[in-house]
C-alpha cells in the first residue's frame, strides 16, 4: 500500500517524525492511573514508533501469550496523540460494553483502551498507549487469497464494519482511513475483525455540533489515496458519508481485485476525478470493475445510497445492512459468524470464455494425438452432377464479418478488430452490425 498522502506547504517538505528508540524487554511503564505495564518484545513499527507486547507488571517476563500491546512514540510527535484522544473518549471497555448491550451485539470490532501516559528514559520523553492485542491484518489475507475475497466474506466484512462505523459515528468521530491493512483479526478468535489506526480519526461533531462543509487546499487528498473520499480529495474534513464511501471502494477492490484508478496513484487529481466520474455513473463504474455475470447488484445499490447522502446527514445504517443482507440472500448464503478466507474462484470475463465451437475444435485436435473418440460434426456431402462429384458452393473468399463495440468494455481505448485477422480476446460473440468507433 502506498503511504498516506499528506499535503505540504509550497516549497517545503513535511517534517520527518522521530522514531522511538527501542526499549529492552522488561521495561516498566506507569500510566496516568498509576498502573504498571511491563514491555515484552517489539512486534511491529508504525509511522509513529514501535509496538510492543505487554502485560500487567508481574515477576514473570512478558511472553508470546501476552494479552495487550503498547504503542510508543516520542512525545512531540502527533499521530499517537490524535489516536489517543479517540480511544480515551470512545474506546473505554465499559463504554463499548454498554453500546454492545443496547444494540444487542455479541462483539464489536473496536480495540479497547486500557491506559496511557508519558515515560522518560535517558532524558527523553515518550507517549504510550495500551490497547488489546490483535492478530494478522486483512491485507495479508487479501494477498494470500490472490487479491480477491469471496463475495460472502466481503458482505460479512461490510456488515461488521457498519456496526463499527455506527459506534464510532455515535461517539462523534469518523475514521477516515478504512482499508484492509487497518483491519485486523482477533488474536484469539479468527472470526472477529477490528478496525485499527485512528491516527486520522476526526471529531466531526464535537459536543453534538456538526462541522460545516469547507474546503481547505492544504488538506487535499488526506488519507490513503486509492480509498480516500471525494470530500478528502477536495480538502474538506471527513464526515460520516466519507467513511461509507471509503467502505464502498474497499468492498469493490476486495471483490474484483483492483480499482480502475490504481494505475495512477501518484496523480491524486486523476484519482479524484476518476472517483467523481464513478459517482456520477455508478453503473458504468461497476461495468468497468466486473463482468456482466459477476456484477454484485447489492454493491451498486450500496454506492447509490451513499451518493444520496448529504455532508451532514446521518446514514441509515439499518438500510445499508438490509442491502448487504439481500446480497447474501441472492447468493443463498447468510452471515453465520464464520469468516472463510478460502481464495475466491476467479470468474472469467465474458470475452474469455471458450465457445462450444472452440471446445469441439480443441477436442478434435486432442483426439488426433491420443486417439480418443470425439463426437464428429455433421459433414455436408458432395453432390453428384452427371456422374461427377462436386463440392458445395463456397462463400466469397476474403470477406470478413466486422465486430461492433458494445460500448461497455473495461478499457475505453480498446480498438476494434475484424474476424479473420488477429482477434482481441475482449471481442468475442458480438451482435451483427456496422462497428462504431470506440470512444477515447
Amino acid at each position: 500500500m502506498p503511504p498516506k498522502a499528506k499535503a505540504a506547504g509550497k516549497g517545503r517538505a513535511p517534517a520527518k517524525r522521530k522514531l522511538a528508540e527501542e526499549f529492552p524487554p522488561g521495561e516498566v511503564l506507569i500510566d496516568t492511573g498509576k498502573k504498571a505495564w511491563k514491555l515484552g518484545a517489539p512486534i511491529g513499527q508504525g509511522g509513529f514508533g514501535l509496538i510492543y507486547l505487554a502485560d500487567e507488571n508481574s515477576a514473570k517476563s512478558v511472553g508470546a501469550d501476552a494479552h495487550y500491546v503498547i504503542k510508543v512514540e516520542p512525545s512531540d510527535n502527533g499521530p499517537l496523540f490524535s489516536e489517543l484522544k479517540f480511544y480515551m473518549r470512545a474506546a473505554k471497555p465499559d463504554l463499548i460494553q454498554s453500546w454492545m448491550k443496547s444494540n444487542k451485539l455479541k462483539s464489536l470490532g473496536v480495540p479497547r483502551y486500557w491506559g496511557s501516559g508519558l515515560h522518560e528514559k535517558d532524558g527523553k520523553r515518550y507517549r504510550f498507549m495500551v490497547i488489546d492485542r490483535l492478530g494478522t491484518d486483512l491485507q495479508k489475507k487479501f494477498e494470500e487469497c490472490g487479491r480477491r475475497f469471496p463475495r460472502k466474506l466481503v458482505l460479512q466484512l461490510g456488515l461488521r464494519l457498519l456496526d463499527i462505523l455506527e459506534f464510532i459515528h455515535d461517539h462523534e468521530y469518523v475514521h477516515a482511513d478504512i482499508k484492509a491493512s487497518n483491519l485486523m483479526l482477533s488474536h484469539s478468535d479468527p472470526n472477529q475483525v477490528y478496525l485499527v489506526d485512528y491516527g486520522l480519526a476526526y471529531r466531526y461533531a464535537p459536543d453534538s455540533v456538526l462541522k460545516e462543509y469547507k474546503e481547505d487546499p492544504k488538506r487535499c487528498h488526506d488519507g490513503t489515496i486509492e480509498f480516500t473520499s471525494i470530500d478528502a480529495h477536495k480538502g474538506a474534513t471527513a464526515c460520516r458519508r466519507s467513511d461509507l464511501e471509503i467502505l464502498c471502494y474497499c468492498m469493490v477492490q476486495w471483490l474484483c481485485g483492483r480499482l480502475p484508478w490504481e494505475d495512477k496513484l501518484q496523480d491524486p487529481v486523476y484519482v479524484r476525478d476518476s472517483k467523481i466520474r464513478s459517482q456520477e455513473n455508478i453503473s458504468e463504474f461497476m461495468t468497468k470493475c466486473f463482468s456482466s455475470g459477476d456484477k454484485p447488484d447489492e454493491i451498486q445499490r450500496f454506492m447509490e445510497e451513499v451518493r444520496s447522502l448529504g455532508y451532514q446527514d446521518k446514514p441509515p445504517y439499518e438500510k445499508f445492512r438490509s442491502i448487504l443482507q439481500a446480497g447474501l440472500k441472492a447468493i443463498q448464503a447468510k452471515d453465520d459468524g464464520k469468516l472463510n478466507f478460502t481464495p475466491a474462484t476467479p470468474v472469467s470475463p465474458p470475452a474469455q470464455r471458450t465457445t462450444k465451437r472452440k471446445k469441439a475444435a480443441n477436442a478434435a485436435e486432442e483426439s488426433e494425438t491420443d486417439g480418443s473418440p470425439v463426437k464428429k460434426k455433421r459433414v455436408t456431402k458432395k453432390r453428384e452432377v452427371n456422374g461427377v462429384k462436386k463440392s458445395p458452393k463456397k462463400t466469397q473468399e476474403g470477406k470478413t464479418k466486422k465486430v461492433p463495440s458494445t460500448g461497455k468494455l473495461g478499457d475505453p481505448k480498446s480498438r476494434l478488430v475484424e474476424m479473420g485477422t488477429q482477434t482481441s480476446p475482449g471481442l468475442a460473440k458480438k451482435p451483427r452490425g456496422r462497428p462504431k468507433k470506440a470512444s477515447a
